[in-house]
């Protein structure tokens, strides 16, 4: 016991010793290192690069936050002004400090992220040999590539200076900071390059550049060099450089590679890894109180012709949030829906705070309408927008976990199901259009799961109204000449560095597929099995067609060896006579059928083939995915994917048109007859008799299949309807 006491003592005497020499180094460090940068806006991008600091213990003092910007606009030449704040601040530390051979950190803000910390940066530094300033390096020459000739003769991955990011000593950087008078608007790249091109200035006052990305990695003309590493045994993922074999430990994401440091910003940092998951998304979750919940102003837009519209409109009524603080804008510009959206807006805006209605009939562009929403919610109490296209299929929790994700701009992912169609975009290319990120499959699919920076969302995303409420950012709009909305939008958001973001950490939802949506036809949502499977199933299988397979189940079995499933719901077969009455060319229920090869039908009925109404490939998919596993359950032993059917058709019997059937057998192996209405309601009489057995089906149900062999032994006929109309639908299926 004792001597177990003395290893468990002394064991966590080691653990201390090391947290404390691991302080003492840190304080060693940043008592040797000043890290300044510069940043007059709150932004993203600072907000990223200040937790990329903590992440690493290291200190930053951020110059003249809060000041006016005068150093241009950046997208050419630009930024003296960092200059001459670094040089006010580092002149004042000349002054009081004691330390004058103090190191000096200078990083950009907005663009830049730590990797490691302030003690690894400060050994590599002094691995540099005569080595009194280090600046970054990148393979381009700008802002002036004319002097590209004029730097020393070098075979070097990254030949050029780039002053993202430099490190010094104090009475060094401040002699090249004094060496001349800067305006604010020049450009600082080109005032540090020409100091560097001055053989003296660079030999006397020794500055060097990080040719080899030892320190400064700058992704600009380096992205196939930079490889992101996630999937290793070290516990956090990043970057190495596999030309120079370095693994930097800062990044900047210099001129147009903003982008990419976005999607690299995803994993670096400690923000996500394999085995911790999302630990950023952990960082900035809020707690909702109920009794504080902000409000939203929820805008729905109907832009196109959108299938299932009814189990649209009744998520918005089932989102989990309080409708009080949910302030309404429906936009609908289909025609097609107009009665629907209508009436759901009558039945239900009065339980919301506001509510407002955009028509048709008020001939307003997309692109206006979003416009609208944002300037209402920006010019109103709101502190949301959640913006929610028709195409979307939320759960009803998805607005709560976006409020309370932390994120200020967020869409949660909805993927149309099967396939990689998404409402966000993993990459852009130089057109500013879509392109596949390496990560983009594996978000779809949930390999990683967390919340991602990506160049572009639409469809549902939550944005947080007080990002538009300053004055750069009022002028973000949906309008553009030679893009859609959202894309248009979202180019906003990136110029003003706004991050988007997408969360996959749960199941949001889906999105449904528009394109072969055809309201030109009946009923146009039955004809989308093949695009829009899930709401499908929902809406027209028979509610209890799962019931079917449940284990010990006695299958019905009215005649011997004819067995009843419930199949199909009420909604299905209500709109498949109405598909068949609209397009009311029925048979005349003689034996001449040109519909048929050879033109002959040995036992005819009044009826409409699938492949008139274009339904003939649904009908085939029901047969095979729906028909044939009770098939195989009850008939043991035949088994034949998939089944063939060349007869599919719907049977009308009336009493004065075609009341019955005569005795016959049918063509097939086994054949399947729905009932699509019901009896003593819709029609009296009728049914289907088994002469053989001397057996009867008349009390068939709605939605219920009827499956029985054919040919050799259930000869039978179809019974007479006496009133009303009876309707079935037939198919033989393997013949």
């Amino acid at each position: 016991m004792l001597n177990c006491a003395i290893m468990d003592k002394s064991g966590k005497l080691i653990q201390l010793l090391a947290v404390i020499l691991l302080i003492v180094r840190h304080i060693g460090a940043s008592d040797e290192v000043k890290v300044f940068t510069v940043a007059t806006d709150d932004t993203h991008g600072l907000d990223r690069f200040l937790r990329s600091a903590r992440v690493y213990g290291i200190d930053v003092e951020v110059l003249a936050k809060g000041k006016e910007w005068t150093g241009g606009d950046m997208k050419y030449a630009g930024g003296g002004q960092k200059i001459n704040i670094l040089k006010d601040e580092l002149s004042k530390l000349m002054k009081s400090d004691d330390n004058k051979d103090r190191i000096i950190l200078f990083t950009d803000s907005y663009d830049i992220m730590f990797l490691s910390t302030l003690e690894d940066i400060l050994k590599k530094f002094k691995s540099f040999k005569d080595t009194r300033v280090l600046f970054s390096a990148e393979q381009f020459c700008w802002p002036d590539s004319k002097l590209a000739g004029h730097y020393p003769k070098t075979e070097v991955a990254n030949p050029y200076l780039n002053s993202g990011a430099f490190i010094g000593y104090l009475p060094e950087l401040l002699e090249i900071l004094n060496h001349k008078p800067i305006k604010d608007q020049d450009d600082d790249q080109l005032y540090y390059t020409k100091i560097y091109l001055d053989k003296e200035l660079r030999h006397n006052l020794k500055i060097s550049l990080d040719h080899d990305s030892k320190i400064f990695q700058n992704l600009y003309g380096a992205l196939s060099d930079v490889q992101l590493r996630s999937n290793t045994t070290e516990e956090w993922p990043y970057i190495e450089n596999v030309v120079t074999k370095e693994r930097p430990l800062i990044v900047h994401g210099n001129g147009p590679s903003k982008l990419t440091l976005n999607h690299l910003g995803n994993y670096l940092a400690k923000s996500w890894s394999m085995k911790e998951g999302c630990a950023l998304c952990n960082e900035k979750k809020i707690e909702l109180k109920e009794n504080e919940l902000p409000n939203v102003m929820m805008a729905v837009f109907i832009e196109q012709a959108t299938p299932f519209m009814e189990e649209f409109l009744q998520q918005l009524n089932d989102i989990d949030y309080p409708k009080s603080k949910i302030h309404l804008v429906l936009r609908n510009n289909v025609e097609y829906h107009e009665t629907e959206v209508d009436d759901f807006f009558q039945a239900h805006s009065k339980n919301y705070a506001t509510a407002k209605r955009i028509k048709p009939d008020d001939f307003i562009s997309e692109s206006e309408a979003r416009n609208i929403a944002k300037d209402r919610c920006v010019n109103s109490v709101c502190d949301y927008l959640f913006s929610v296209d028709s195409v979307s299929r939320v759960k009803p929790d998805t607005l709560r976990y976006l409020v309370s994700s932390g994120y200020d701009v967020i869409a949660p992912m909805l993927v149309r199901p099967g396939q990689a169609w998404s409402n966000f975009w993993g990459a852009i290319n130089s057109a500013g259009f879509y392109a596949r990120s390496a990560d983009y499959m594996d978000i779809v699919y949930q390999a990683v799961r967390g919340v991602w920076n990506v160049p572009f969302i639409t469809n549902c995303y939550l944005m947080k109204m007080s990002l538009f409420r300053n004055t750069e950012a009022k002028s973000v709009t949906y309008s553009s000449e030679d893009v859609d909305a959202d894309m248009a939008f979202c180019s906003n958001l990136r110029q003003l560095g706004i991050f988007m973001h997408v969360s996959n950490e749960m199941d949001f939802g889906h999105l449904v597929n528009p394109e072969n949506y055809d309201v030109s036809r009946t009923n146009p949502d039955v004809y989308s099995l093949f695009d829009n499977k899930l709401e499908w199933e929902a809406r027209y299988l028979h509610e209890n067609y799962s019931v079917n397979f449940e284990e010990g189940r006695k299958h019905l079995m009215p005649c011997p060896d004819v067995y009843w499933f419930p199949l199909m719901s009420k909604r299905f077969c209500k709109e498949w006579i109405e598909v068949m009455e609209a397009y009311g060319k029925w048979s005349d229920g003689s034996n001449n059928d040109k519909r048929l090869e050879g033109g002959y039908e040995a036992v005819p009925t009044r009826d409409i083939h699938m492949t008139q109404v274009g339904l003939d490939r649904q009908w085939l998919h029901i047969l095979k995915e729906y028909v044939r596993p009770l098939q195989e359950m009850v008939f043991t032993g035949y088994y034949h994917n998939p089944p063939v059917s060349i007869m599919n058709f719907v049977v009308r019997y009336r009493p004065d048109e075609q009341p019955s059937l005569r005795p016959h057998h049918d063509s097939s192996t086994y054949t399947i007859n729905l009932a699509l209405n019901t009896p003593n309601v819709d029609y009296e009489g009728g049914g289907c008799r088994f002469i053989r057995y001397n057996c009867s089906v008349q009390n068939t149900k709605r939605g219920w299949l009827l499956m029985h062999p054919g040919r050799l032994t259930h000869y039978h006929e179809g019974l007479k309807v006496t009133k009303g109309t009876r309707y079935i639908m037939i198919s033989f299926v393997d013949p």
